[in-house]
C-alpha cells in the first residue's frame, strides 16, 4: 500500500486542530509496539511545537526504556526535547495519593471512630483501581497542554479503562457508600467523570489508534476491541500495522514467505478495518529507542516521508559472536518444571509482555503435556483470550475437550463470572441471616445493601479473583496451565489473595458479606509459593525492553507476593538456516547478546522457542512446535512410565 497517503491521514487524525486540550489514545495487543509509537507520535507532536504530555496507564511501563531516562510518577520532562513531558502512572503510589486525599477533608467532620471506619473502607483493593483510573481522568482535564498522548494498557485491560468513567458515575449517582468511600463527598468526582464521558465520546477532542503486528491474531483482537468501543460511543479513528518485514531483506522463501503473509493481513485490515487513516511502519534491524529512530517513526507516520531500513542503525553488535547456546538450555530442568511432583497437582504459570507468545507457549506447553499422558486443563485469565483462535475449536468458561485426549481448556468469562460471584454471596448472606432470630440487624435492608454494593465497578475484580482460586480445586487434573494476562495485571491478580485475604481480616462488612474465603486464600498463597506445586514462567524476545519488564515483574512477584520464578521462555528466535544477510544476521546477533544477559539476570532454566513461517494453529501444528521448544519434546521422551492421575 502508499505509505504517504497513509502517513498524511495519519498526521490529521493526532495533530490538534483547535484551541482545547485534544487527546490522543494508543492501544492495541502487547508487545506490537504500541508504547514505543506512542512515544514516537508524543516526539514528533513536541517536535511540532505542540505542547505535550505523554501518559502510560499500563501497569507495566517501559517510557524509561525507550527515552533512555528515569521517569515514574511524576510529570518529567523529557530530555532534549522542548515541550514534551511524560509520567508513568504507578498504582500503588496512586492509591496512597487517593486515600490521603478523600480522608483529609474528612477529619474536621468526623469522630476518631468514624474516620478509623473510613480508613478502613480505603484498604479495599478496589481502591487501587479507582486511584489508577482517578490519575487517568485527571489527564482528562490538563488545559496546560496541546495534546495529551496515552500509552494505555493491553487491549482488555484499556476496554475497562474505557468503561470505568460510565461505571462509576452510575455508581455514584445512587448515593449512599461505595466500596471507595462516601458518595457525598464525591460530587466533584462525579462531574470529573461526566466530562471524562462527554470528551471520549467526542471525535473532535479525542482520537482513538490502534497498533497492530501484521498477524491474523493481532487484527482480531483490534476488530473484538473496536466493537466493544463502539459500544461505548469511542469511534477508533486510526490502525498502525507495525514491523512488517521490508522486501529488500526478505532473500529466501522462508522469509519471502512470511512476508506475503504479512502483506497479505495488512491488505485484509485495510479493506476490514472502519478507520479513517491507516499507516505501516517496517521492522528495523535493531531496536526502536533513542530520539533519533522516534524521529524516523514520526516522519514515516505523520511526514510521509519514505519508509527504509538502516542496518546501521542497529544497536553495535558483533555479527560474528555466537553464543554457546547448548550452554544456556537445560531441557530436562525445564521438563522437572513442568511435571507434578510427588502426586500432587501441578501449577503452572506463563507470564509476560503482551505479543510475546505467551498464549501460544502455554498452548504448546499444555498440548505436550497431555501427550506425555498428564490430565491437563488450561485456562485463560487474559481478557483477549487467544486460546479459541489457537486451538482453533471453541473454549468455554467451563472446562471442556478440546479433541485431545486428557486435555481441556477454559477462559474466564468476566460477565459470567460477575453472575456467578453475586449469586454466590447472595446465598451466602441470606444463608448467614435465615437461621437469626434474635438479631437487630434488619436482614432486609442488608442483604439490599449487598446487593447495592455487587453492582460496584469492584465487584468484577472480585469477581474473576473468585473464579481464579476455583481453579485451585479442579479435580481430576495433573496439571493446571495458566495462560495469564499481561505482566503488571497478572501481578495484580496474584496480589490479590493476600490483599482480600487482609482486607477481610479486618472484621468489615466486606468479610461479613463475602463467603468464607480467608482459608481457602491461604491455600492458594501456600500454593503458589511452593515451588513442588507450581511453576512461575516469563516469557519473553530476547530484546531489551521484554527482558527488562520481566526481570523487573520477576522481583516484584517475588518482593511483593513471594513467588520465584521457576524458568523463561525465549520465543521467536531467528532460525540460522534462514536470512542470510546483514539485516537479519544484526538481529540473530542481539538475539544471541540477550539470551545471555537473560540467563545471567534469571538464572533459571531456559526454555527457547523458534520463530516458525507460519503461526502454530490447531493441535497437530502445536504439537510440532512442541517438538522444536526446549523442554517440551523431552516430555514424551521420558515419560514411558504410566502417569499417576489425580
Amino acid at each position: 500500500m502508499a505509505t504517504t497517503q497513509a502517513s498524511t491521514d495519519a498526521r490529521d487524525i493526532v495533530e490538534p486542530n483547535g484551541e482545547e486540550t485534544e487527546f490522543v489514545f494508543f492501544s492495541g495487543k502487547g508487545g506490537v509496539g504500541k508504547s514505543t509509537v506512542s512515544c514516537a507520535t508524543a516526539t514528533w507532536l513536541a517536535d511540532n511545537d505542540y505542547d505535550t504530555l505523554l501518559v502510560t496507564t499500563d501497569p507495566a511501563p517501559n517510557l524509561s526504556d525507550i527515552f533512555g531516562q528515569e521517569i515514574g510518577h511524576e510529570v518529567t520532562a523529557i530530555d532534549d526535547i522542548d515541550n514534551l513531558s511524560a509520567i508513568e502512572i504507578d498504582p500503588d503510589q496512586a492509591a496512597e495519593d487517593y486515600r490521603q486525599e478523600t480522608i483529609e477533608p474528612m477529619r474536621a467532620l468526623l469522630n476518631d471512630e468514624q474516620i478509623s471506619a473510613v480508613e478502613e473502607q480505603l484498604n479495599s483493593p478496589c481502591v487501587e483501581e479507582i486511584a489508577a483510573f482517578d490519575n487517568f481522568v485527571d489527564f482528562m482535564d490538563s488545559p496546560e497542554y496541546d495534546v495529551v498522548v496515552f500509552d494505555t494498557a493491553p487491549t482488555g485491560h484499556t476496554i475497562r479503562l474505557m468503561e470505568l468513567p460510565s461505571d462509576w458515575n452510575t455508581e455514584l449517582e445512587k448515593g449512599g457508600s461505595t466500596c471507595i468511600g462516601p458518595a457525598a463527598s464525591m460530587e466533584d468526582k462525579k462531574q470529573d467523570y461526566e466530562r471524562a464521558i462527554d470528551r471520549l465520546q467526542d471525535s473532535q477532542k479525542t482520537s482513538f489508534a490502534f497498533v497492530g503486528k501484521p498477524e491474523d491474531s493481532s487484527v482480531d483482537e483490534i476488530q473484538r476491541s473496536a466493537s466493544d468501543l463502539g459500544d461505548l460511543g469511542i469511534e477508533s479513528q486510526l490502525l498502525i500495522m507495525n514491523g512488517y518485514l521490508p522486501e529488500s531483506v526478505c532473500e529466501d522463501p522462508f522469509f519471502t514467505g512470511k512476508r506475503e503473509d504479512e502483506q497479505a493481513v495488512i491488505e485484509r485490515a485495510e479493506h476490514e478495518f472502519d478507520a479513517d487513516a491507516m499507516a505501516t511502519y517496517p521492522l528495523q534491524p535493531g531496536e526502536i529507542a533513542g530520539l533519533d529512530l522516534l524521529a524516523d517513526v514520526g516522519s514515516v507516520l505523520y511526514d510521509g516521508d519514505e519508509a527504509s531500513v538502516d542496518v546501521g542503525s542497529a544497536i553495535n553488535v558483533d555479527a560474528e559472536e555466537s553464543v554457546d547456546f547448548d550452554s544456556l538450555t537445560d531441557p530436562e530442568a525445564v521438563t522437572e518444571k513442568l511435571q507434578p511432583a510427588d502426586g500432587d497437582t501441578r501449577y503452572v504459570f506463563f507470564t509476560g509482555k503482551g505479543g510475546v507468545g505467551k498464549s501460544t507457549v502455554a498452548a504448546t506447553s499444555a498440548t505436550k503435556l497431555a501427550e506425555a499422558g498428564y490430565e491437563t486443563l488450561v485456562v485463560t485469565t487474559d481478557p483477549a483470550a487467544h486460546l479459541e483462535d489457537i486451538f482453533g475449536e471453541p473454549v468455554g468458561h467451563e472446562p471442556t475437550s478440546v479433541s485431545q485426549s486428557n486435555l481441556d481448556a477454559a477462559r474466564i468469562d468476566q460477565q459470567q463470572a460477575l453472575e456467578e460471584y453475586r449469586e454466590q454471596v447472595l446465598d451466602h448472606v441470606t444463608e448467614m441471616y435465615e437461621n437469626k432470630e434474635d438479631t437487630q440487624i434488619d436482614v432486609d435492608a442488608a442483604i439490599a445493601n449487598v446487593e447495592e454494593e455487587l453492582e460496584s465497578p469492584c465487584a468484577e475484580e472480585m469477581a474473576a479473583l473468585e473464579k481464579f482460586v476455583g481453579y485451585f480445586d479442579e479435580d481430576g487434573y495433573d496439571i493446571v496451565v495458566f495462560d495469564t494476562a499481561p505482566t503488571g495485571h497478572t501481578l495484580r491478580l496474584l496480589e490479590l489473595p493476600s490483599d482480600w485475604k487482609g482486607f477481610m481480616d479486618l472484621g468489615s462488612l466486606t468479610k461479613g458479606a463475602a463467603p468464607a474465603k480467608g482459608d481457602q486464600y491461604d491455600k492458594v498463597i501456600e500454593t503458589m509459593q511452593n515451588p513442588d506445586k507450581s511453576s512461575f514462567a516469563f516469557v519473553m524476545y530476547p530484546e531489551y525492553t521484554p527482558m527488562m519488564e520481566a526481570h523487573r515483574a520477576a522481583e516484584d512477584l517475588n518482593d511483593q507476593v513471594g513467588i520465584e520464578t521457576a524458568f523463561v521462555v525465549a520465543n521467536y528466535l531467528l532460525p540460522e538456516e534462514y536470512g542470510d544477510n546483514a539485516f537479519f544476521a544484526n538481529r540473530r546477533a542481539q538475539q544471541q547478546q540477550y539470551l545471555g544477559e537473560i540467563k545471567d539476570r534469571f538464572e533459571t532454566p531456559l526454555m527457547a522457542a523458534p520463530l516458525r513461517g507460519d503461526e502454530p494453529i490447531g493441535l497437530e501444528e502445536l504439537s510440532a512446535f512442541g517438538n522444536e521448544v526446549t523442554g517440551l519434546a523431552k516430555l514424551t521422551d521420558t515419560q514411558t512410565a504410566e502417569v499417576p492421575h489425580q
